[in-house]
């Protein structure tokens, strides 16, 4: 056991390891109750007067001001205690719910419109209509109140029930972002709806208009974009399959449960690949400070009992992820989380997040809903997808193949659908959704040298991918393309479509580029491996990066040229990644030909194995067609055209 494990133990009051039970991780229910309780305890120590703020500390407030977090602290370890405690059918050894009813009623007494703590008095809430960011943490209680009534909303008095009500009312008007904070008026709705009068009918509607308007973004195959055209991250698990279950549940509403239910387990199907066998999700998207909030739509599956998972692979998931960050320094000495994945890392943190932000990992204790008896909790473990054999998963809807390899446990996604991007311009590349690549063990470089990215050298500047255009996904590939941007503005007739094949630990990265001036100079990047004493070697047509993980195994990130490259070169990453602070990626250049579409072609490898690597592929080009011969046997056949890419097997 190491020393923050011990240290963990220490501080959580964690139950020794059940081995028996749960051969993977080691955790049982009664772990999971410990963190919450530790989590709960550390936070609490930051309450103000009344236990109505919960003002954590942290070097930088979000973007809405201070008040606004200190609310955010409440009404996301609300939501955590909420869990808590119906999990335990109202048992409340903690005292945990007086506190949060304290706090409803200071902090709704006079809602203010001030930001900061400093203006004002110390107990009372912003307003919703002045504090957009207040609708979030609306919703989190509104979920909270529901799972608790019993215990806490039903022992209120009328006084302050009304003002809660009034308080969340402004809540049930339009989203202002159109996105899936659609689903936080309808929470609120879903609350109010049930729990007193709803003459005028607002509340069922907030409810009905938000459920609606998600339909717009549900694409099929359990995905939703969020919002923008191309939108795929962990929002699909912790807010669109978390939400209208969750009410759906609730309501006892059968019909409801069979459509959001039916849609959780087809998203499980492909989410449950996701996870390394270290239990880390994939390192991509926005609010990655939520961290184990990804187990949220584990818990909901088997919650309402649309899962595709067993038991034993929904818990052996869950606590993987829950012990994944827990062991690496999620926590603080002060038994707080961090803005970060990790310990803190700024790179990783949008505006809108403050000190209180990660506690929306609350919602990765849905778990505990589900009774001691449910075979959830009863099974021994099973391992997931990424430790039983080695996969390649096509996902069309996101655009996405998911790699996995059994003998090291890593999860790669290769991005061919997901940008981020909004409909009505195009914004700069973010470096969480703009990579070719994401995985379980590595995290985008936040600086100038982008990795897992192909690019064009224009006035000695590298070209951003932009808005993605998905080609498919099928066995074994994913396909997309993109007209690269230089200066914020797309380069005139130029077009890169690219395809990556995979099978075992193997890539080959293709990339067609067509429109472009002859001799234009062209850039193509691997994994970043990150860890310590990160260093890179190249010769020849190859770059190596190699680093040391914080679990002491060795990630080697190799980028082969086959095609088109001429030279192979490598980059240390300063500041490293939020995996690392030591970090490096290998690198190919070459030119565009004198005349024609010009087709490059690589093979990148990373892996957590001291495996060499097989021989790379054995490739024929013959215009626009491309046969591949993997040396462990099959064939991938795929015809490369601008925009338009087909490919057999």
């Amino acid at each position: 056991m190491s020393t923050r494990e011990r240290a963990l133990m220490s501080s959580f009051r964690l139950p020794p390891e059940d081995r028996a039970l749960s051969p993977h991780t080691g955790w049982t229910r009664a772990h999971w109750e410990a963190v919450a309780d530790g989590l709960l305890a550390a936070a609490g120590r930051h309450a103000g007067p009344e236990h109505a703020l919960v003002d954590l500390p942290g070097a930088r407030p979000s973007l809405s001001g201070r008040r606004s977090d200190a609310l955010e602290g409440y009404a996301r370890t609300f939501l955590l205690a909420a869990l808590r405690v119906a999990g335990a059918g109202g048992e409340d050894p903690h005292g945990l719910l007086p506190r949060y009813a304290a706090g409803l009623a200071a902090g709704t007494r006079t809602p203010t419109a001030e930001r900061d703590l400093a203006d004002g008095d110390a107990v009372s809430w912003p307003r919703i209509a002045d504090r957009p960011q207040a609708l979030v943490e609306a919703a989190s209680i509104a979920v909270a109140l529901r799972l608790t009534r019993p215990w806490l909303w039903d022992r209120l008095d009328e006084g302050t029930r009304e003002r809660v009500r009034a308080w969340l009312a402004p809540g049930l008007g339009p989203s202002p972002v159109d996105n899936n904070w659609w689903l936080f008026p309808a929470m609120v709705g879903g609350f109010l709806a049930e729990s007193g009068p709803d003459p005028d009918g607002r509340a069922r509607r907030a409810l009905d208009r938000g459920l609606d308007r998600i339909e717009q973004w549900y694409l099929g195959d359990g995905w939703y974009t969020d919002g923008r055209p191309r939108a795929f991250d962990h929002y699909n698990g912790w807010a669109f399959h978390l939400y209208p279950p969750l009410h759906a549940h609730l309501a006892g509403d059968a019909a409801l449960l069979d459509t959001y239910g039916g849609r959780l387990a087809s998203y499980l199907a492909g989410y449950a690949h996701t996870f390394g066998a270290d239990g880390a999700p994939v390192h991509q998207g926005r609010s990655l400070a939520y961290r184990f909030a990804a187990a949220a739509p584990l818990w909901a599956g088997a919650l309402t009992g649309h899962t595709p998972l067993s038991p034993g692979t929904t818990r052996r998931l869950a606590s993987g992820a829950l012990r994944y960050f827990l062991d690496r320094g999620a926590l603080d000495p002060d038994g707080l989380l961090t803005l970060g994945w990790f310990g803190p890392h700024p790179a990783t943190v949008q505006a809108y997040s403050g000190p209180a932000s990660p506690y929306w990992a609350s919602k990765g204790f849905l778990g505990l809903l589900l009774p001691p008896d449910h075979p959830v909790w009863t099974a021994v473990e099973e391992p997931g997808p990424a430790e039983t054999a080695d996969h390649v998963v096509p996902l069309p809807q996101p655009g996405w193949l998911i790699q996995s390899t059994a003998a090291d446990g890593i999860v790669r996604l290769h991005n061919h659908g997901s940008d981020d991007q909004p409909a009505d311009r195009t914004l700069p590349d973010s470096p969480l959704y703009a990579r070719l690549a994401h995985s379980t063990v590595t995290g985008p470089a936040h600086g100038d040298t982008p990795d897992n990215h192909f690019g064009l050298l224009v006035d000695g500047v590298l070209t951003a991918r932009g808005p993605i255009r998905p080609l498919g996904a099928g066995d074994g590939w994913a396909a997309s393309a993109h007209t690269p941007r230089a200066g914020g503005t797309g380069l005139p007739g130029v077009t890169v479509t690219s395809l990556v094949l995979a099978t075992g630990a193997e890539e080959l990265r293709l990339h067609l580029v067509t429109g472009a001036a002859p001799g234009t100079g062209i850039r193509h990047s691997g994994w970043a491996a990150a860890g310590g004493n990160a260093h890179v070697a190249a010769e020849g047509p190859e770059a190596t990066a190699v680093a040391v993980g914080t679990d002491g195994a060795r990630l080697t990130s190799t980028l082969r040229g086959l095609l088109g490259y001429t030279s192979a070169s490598g980059s240390e990453l300063p500041g490293g990644t939020a995996l690392g602070e030591s970090a490096a990626v290998p690198v190919l250049a070459g030119r565009t030909a004198t005349d024609g579409p010009s087709l490059f072609a690589a093979v990148a490898r990373l892996t957590g194995t001291a495996t060499p690597p097989p021989p790379p592929p054995h490739l024929t080009v013959d215009g626009p067609r491309v046969e591949v011969r993997w040396p462990g046997g099959g064939v991938h056949r795929a015809v490369l055209a601008p925009d338009a890419v087909t490919v057999t097997r």
